[in-house]
């Protein structure tokens, strides 16, 4: 870059504020496109800080860590919040705008599904959903084929003397995760124990951080959804609300929810 750096140049702006191209004249299409692309940007964000802080568990340098789980969930109450300013859209409103999305479907965001990904919520099939996303399917292959955020944290309380099953250990890391009896031992271990392991403890509160907002923003989505369009299907071909509320079952820490029953 040329010249004095301005603040439009090293942001880009003409880009980013230039991005946004509507395909009706349906005043509440603008409103679509910046609610979307704005949770990009976080979802951005989270993938950045999320790969720093699995390096920093597999280092055991947790401190690090801290400060990056903790700005996630800081973006995820954003991501959170971009579902009140959505919802200001009424069933007329987006009736307006639906016919011009074609198939396009939040359901096709590859950052998303990284972000799943990398907290353990894998299924192989999504990964077919992105083959003509760039070279997002390759990314979602490889992210299968190592260890996720929790992954990282069940072989690092292995490292720190905890007794955990090898069946938790040497897991096939795409296949989804299951509930384990050990890794539910360890926590509660840590958790009757905090002063004992208060590293350990604060890894484990903020791992439940990602989960209640992520699933804070799942829950956002279904009313947001409910609220628009009720029961029809969605763009992407998914049962729209239906869908939605069985994705909200899903858990990626089972045992740090299981072991709030056990202690």
């Amino acid at each position: 870059m040329s010249g004095p750096i301005t603040y439009a140049g090293y942001l880009d702006l003409e880009k980013v504020l230039n991005a946004q191209h509507p395909s009706s004249n349906a005043h509440d299409e603008m409103l679509f496109i910046v609610v979307h692309q704005a949770s990009e940007l976080w979802l951005k964000l989270c993938l950045h800080e999320l790969t720093a802080a699995r390096q920093a568990i597999e280092a055991d340098d947790l401190r690090p860590a801290f400060k990056m789980l903790a700005r996630v969930a800081r973006a995820q109450t954003q991501l959170i919040h971009s579902w009140d300013v959505l919802s200001t859209m009424t069933p007329h409103d987006y009736s307006q705008v639906r016919p011009f999305l074609g198939t396009s479907s939040g359901f096709q965001s590859a950052q998303y599904r990284m972000m799943e990904f990398m907290l353990g919520g894998r299924d192989g099939k999504h990964v077919r959903l992105h083959e003509k996303a760039g070279d997002w399917s390759q990314q979602l292959e490889r992210e299968m084929r190592r260890d996720s955020l929790y992954d990282a944290a069940i072989a690092l309380l292995a490292r720190r003397g905890f007794a955990i099953d090898e069946e938790a250990l040497n897991r096939d890391p795409g296949a989804p995760y299951r509930h384990n009896d050990s890794v539910e031992g360890a926590w509660a271990q840590i958790y009757r124990e905090p002063g004992e392991h208060w590293d350990l403890y604060e890894l484990a509160e903020k791992l439940v951080d990602l989960e209640y907002h992520f699933q804070r923003w799942r829950f956002g989505h279904l009313k947001t959804v409910e609220r628009i369009i009720g029961f029809k299907r969605g763009t992407g071909g998914t049962p729209g609300v239906p869908y939605l509320a069985g994705v909200l079952k899903q858990a990626f820490f089972p045992e740090l929810l299981s072991v709030r029953t056990a202690i």
